[in-house]
Order: C-alpha cells, then structure tokens, then sequence
C-alpha cells in the first residue's frame, strides 16, 4: 500500500500560550501531565546533558513500516518552520529512519528537530548541529530498503504516547512530552504557578529555612532507642 497522506483538522495555537509553554522546563510539563504527555524516557537526548538544544514546536508525524522510511520522505513536503517532525517505528532498532541527508533538509527548511521511536545514523553530523535537536531510541548504521509505506500525519504511538498532528513537543535534557492544545490553554497558569512555587523553594532553603517549613511537610516521629 502506498504512503498516504491525511489532511487533520489542527486546531490553531495562541501565540501567547506558545511563548509562555516556552518558559517551562520539561519536569515542571510533566509534573502537570503525568498521565496525560509524557513519551516514554527511553528515547534519549542524542547529546549529552548541558549540549542538548531544547526542542519545541508543533507536531508533523510519520508513521513508518521499518525498514520502509517512506512517511518520512513525504513529510518533509509538510514541514513548516517551528515544526517537529515525530517518527513512530514501533522501537525497531535494526534500520535507520533517518539521517544527515533527510536531517539536513529538515533543518533547511526550518524544522525544529525530531524524535524517532526506531533508530538514527549518521549521529555524529546531527548531534553537531546547535539549532537542531534529535531525540532517539537507538543507533544504527543500517539504513532503510525502501520509501513505499507508511502514513503522514496521523496519530501515532510514540514511546506509548498518541501524538496527533499539531500536538506541542517539547524536548530538553530530561526527556519528552506531548502536549494537546486543550491542556495548552487550560494548564499554562498552573505550570507558570508550579515554577513560582519552585523558585520560592529555592528561595527559602537558601535563607536557611527547614525543609519541613519549607515543603510544608509534618515532622517526622523519631525513636529513640
């Protein structure tokens, strides 16, 4: 069967949301969306802590049939500027979905980065590149047999995760997690309210504060003994 296409109904993002969520690290994200964004941690940071470029942007998908990357040849045709490109190919570890060449033109064309539920190659290039994040399960240098199959842009499985087209994807060092445009507008004051709440954490454990004071947690029983 050949790659289709599917033409989703995206609901539209407020710039203001947006660039607010852009202030929010991942673990505060999550700490809101437990069970509602969070992709599975195994797919990792392509690099090291402190050298990873933060990934944010809106969902383009490409459901692929390992070894076959031909969703994702079609959806560099869809890809916008603040796109992510989210490559579900079920774990399969044996073949690349893709590389420095298809990276490349992603990155030309104003993509954000992408995550690929499979495997990458030709790491070393892609990790080099300080604009462009990657997020990946595994490595090989392995690459596809053909570009006949697949699906653009509709939900996927990620990581455990269904991502739909147009989800916000947000990436740092400590992992993924996809949001809807719902939980966008409705949980915005409630991450900015948990950052708050952090830095005044910081703030008093600085001044020497307890950290039963502090958390707000009720002292602990001691036996003596």
């Amino acid at each position: 069967m050949p790659v289709t296409i599917h033409e989703p109904a995206v609901p539209p993002l407020s710039e203001t949301d947006l660039a607010r969520w852009q202030a929010i690290p991942i673990a505060v994200a999550v700490d809101l969306a437990r069970d509602a964004g969070q992709i599975d941690p195994a797919i990792r940071p392509l690099n090291p802590p402190g050298r990873q470029p933060r990934l944010f942007g809106r969902a383009v998908t490409a459901r692929c049939e390992p070894p076959d990357f031909g969703a994702v040849l079609h959806a560099l045709e869809l890809i916008r500027p603040g796109d992510v490109l989210v490559i579900a190919a079920g774990g399969h570890a044996e073949t690349a979905m893709i590389g420095e060449i298809v990276g490349g033109e992603l990155r030309r064309r104003g993509c954000r980065g992408f995550v690929c539920d499979g495997a990458v190659r030709d790491v070393a290039m892609l990790a080099s590149w300080g604009d462009f994040a990657v997020f990946t399960r595994a490595i090989t240098p392995r690459g596809p047999a053909s570009a006949d199959r697949g699906a653009v842009n509709a939900p996927v499985v990620i990581g455990g995760r269904l991502v739909s087209p147009g989800d916000l994807i947000i990436g740092d060092d400590d992992g993924l997690i996809a949001l809807t445009s719902t939980f966008l507008t409705d949980r915005i004051g409630d991450a900015e309210a948990k950052l708050a709440l952090e830095a005044e954490w910081e703030k008093k454990l600085g001044a020497g504060h307890s950290v039963m004071e502090t958390f707000g947690i009720a002292a602990p029983v001691v036996l003596k003994g």
